[in-house]
């Protein structure tokens, strides 16, 4: 004869005074239950087990909430990593298998999948299933997107706990990241140099400067229209978007990426003087940025300009072109960015203010990804001896 003993834990759901009953195998997850139900009763976090969602639920509420509020591209990005917390992963493959199952469904030989965490329900999901679930997708796909798919799996699990009233584990520290890769970005000296070229040439110059002068975004900067740039109030408000096809896209990358910036007075100068002779189609917007149009025998102006500046034609022909005239190395439009961003802190402005001039949701971003030394070892020298004077 089998006698098969099972724990019993009875009580009234506090919130819809239901009688509940749960059974254990064992007294001491009966007893972890009960304790786990009433702290959560006790924090004021009790929702009840038919209410919790999954993981995958709440990754897709997150991403409906970013809907509208960030450019089709980006949240296009949001969605294609959102796929490694709540879908099937596959295991054992090569990237071309990879990309062949993407587009077909269809399980390569010598593959299988493996589940994620999408079908967890929140309450149930602990840091060990994170840390396993993170390790895993670092070693089949890499630690980049392994990063990105936790980055954005943290954001759902907040979105829960404040919209659900759901509390969710804490992310586990310490989890392998993608190395960082340094971005090549240009001395103080050589961007001086760079801007006395840019100002004296009057149809290119305040393309390749802009950048440097604003920190803004080549999407924003191809995107941006006369009408954003206010001259009264000093300011250039970023509000939309320069998609790689040219098309205009009425949401920035993310909403703390509509901001006002403030317009140094030598980018002041520049957009003044740019402005009275900026090429401007009949019946399409007056971008500050145009197409240049032709070039026409000497002395006749271009022909044809005003249009849209793709961003592939922008960095080959105006911005390689004038780098390559001021005798400084190549680097790409969104170093400027960088620059930009690390001569601020540099010169001691403080970092929200920075964020914010910067379109950062939040300063840790700046932190993390933005700042670079742009000044030499006898500056920190220097801080150390005024620091540390008899």
């Amino acid at each position: 004869m089998v006698i098969n003993t099972r724990w019993v834990l009875n009580y009234t759901d506090p919130k819809t005074s239901q009688r509940v009953q749960l059974f254990f195998e064992r007294q001491k997850e009966a007893i972890a239950k009960r304790n786990a139900i009433q702290a959560s009763v006790e924090s004021r976090t009790y929702v009840p087990a038919r209410e919790v969602i999954t993981v995958g639920e709440a990754v897709a509420l997150w991403l409906e909430g970013r809907r509208g509020e960030v450019k089709d591209q980006t949240l296009h990005g949001y969605e294609q990593g959102a796929r490694y917390i709540s879908e099937p992963l596959l295991v054992g493959a090569k990237p071309v298998q990879r990309r062949a199952y993407t587009e077909t469904g269809l399980v390569p030989a010598g593959a299988s999948l493996k589940p994620t965490l999408g079908t967890i329900k929140i309450d149930r999901l602990g840091t060990a299933d994170i840390r396993a679930w993170h390790k895993l997708l670092s070693n089949e796909v890499g630690p980049s997107t392994a990063s990105r798919a936790r980055k954005y799996l943290g954001s759902a699990l907040a979105l829960a706990a404040e919209d659900l009233g759901i509390r969710p584990p804490t992310l586990p520290s310490r989890l392998r990241g993608a190395p960082k890769i340094k971005k090549a970005i240009l001395t103080s000296n050589q961007i001086v140099e760079l801007l006395a070229v840019a100002e004296r040439d009057p149809e290119q110059g305040v393309y390749v400067a802009f950048p440097f002068l604003a920190g803004t975004r080549p999407s924003e900067q191809l995107a941006l229209m006369w009408e954003d740039v206010d001259f009264e109030a000093n300011v250039i408000r970023i509000r939309r978007m320069q998609e790689l096809s040219g098309a205009i896209c009425e949401v920035t990358k993310t909403e703390a990426g509509r901001r006002s910036i403030p317009m140094p007075t030598r980018l002041r100068s520049m957009l003044l003087a740019w402005r009275a002779v900026c090429p401007h189609r009949e019946g399409e917007p007056h971008r500050v940025f145009p197409g240049l149009g032709a070039r026409r025998a000497w002395p006749q102006s271009r022909v044809g300009g005003g249009g849209t500046l793709l961003y592939s034609n922008f960095r080959s022909r105006i911005w390689a072109s004038l780098l390559k005239r001021a005798g400084v190395p190549y680097v790409t439009p969104h170093s400027a960015r960088h620059s930009f961003i690390s001569m601020l802190q540099a010169e001691g402005v403080e970092v929200g203010l920075v964020a914010k001039i910067a379109g950062h949701a939040s300063p840790a971003v700046t932190l993390s990804h933005y700042t670079q030394a742009v000044r030499g070892g006898e500056v920190a020298l220097a801080a150390i001896d005024r620091a540390y004077a008899a």
